[in-house]
């Protein structure tokens, strides 16, 4: 029989199976937590960032005790550039553009040093890396399958930013069944007001996208 866990949530309390949970880590890359990435290149301040570093840390650490399911995803196009439409790349006046050249090589471009996910929560062997053209993680990937492969039923997401390719890959992932518990402290914005509003968005009503709590509560339980 499956052991379950259950924390304390908002809006009630959230219950994950062992070994039917996935810890995702949305994003956490060079282009946009390191000074001179892309973030920077927009005028947002990337240290807002880094207070979800080690909560992500401390996750990981937890998943891979356990030997559980962990993902992360990466925000990369193709050097050609033909899976990133005009509507994307063209949007607005920013001094870099995706695939420009920028201080961590071509902005967003698989196999550039920017696209990197830092090193203080970087994948280990066997864990799955996701490259999503999109700002959900499963629009034009096979990251849906390989979870059902998996026997995946329920989703721990962390990463940034909260509000764009975090609250995007919970809603997708929502629609396609899974449980999903979004970690306060492991998720930040560029805008804090931004992260207060996605965070009440997911739960409102009942829990309409999923639940979310802080980082000591899942590892508490766990």
């Amino acid at each position: 029989m499956t052991a379950m866990f259950s924390i304390a949530a908002t809006p009630f309390e959230y219950a994950f199976p062992a070994g039917a949970t996935a810890l995702v880590v949305i994003d956490m890359q060079r282009d946009f937590v390191e000074p001179g990435g892309f973030g920077a290149s927009l005028g947002n301040d990337v240290t807002l960032l880094h207070a979800a570093i080690a909560p992500i840390a401390a996750l990981l650490a937890a998943w891979r005790e356990r030997g559980w399911t962990i993902v992360h995803t990466r925000e990369a196009h193709r050097p050609d550039l033909s899976d990133c439409p005009p509507a994307k790349r063209l949007r607005g006046h920013p001094s870099l553009r995706i695939g420009d050249e920028g201080p961590m090589g071509r902005v967003l471009i698989s196999g550039e040093p920017g696209v990197e996910i830092i090193a203080a929560v970087a994948p280990e062997a066997g864990e799955i890396v996701v490259d999503k053209p999109g700002k959900g993680m499963f629009w034009a990937t096979r990251l849906h399958e390989t979870l059902q492969a998996r026997g995946i039923t329920h989703l721990i997401l962390t990463g940034v930013t909260t509000e764009v390719c975090v609250q995007t890959s919970m809603r997708e992932a929502n629609d396609r069944g899974y449980a999903c518990l979004l970690v306060e402290d492991g998720t930040e914005s560029y805008f804090p007001e931004f992260k207060a509003a996605a965070l009440a968005m997911i739960a409102a009503q009942g829990a309409i996208v999923g639940w979310h709590s802080p980082s000591r509560a899942v590892l508490g339980a766990v």
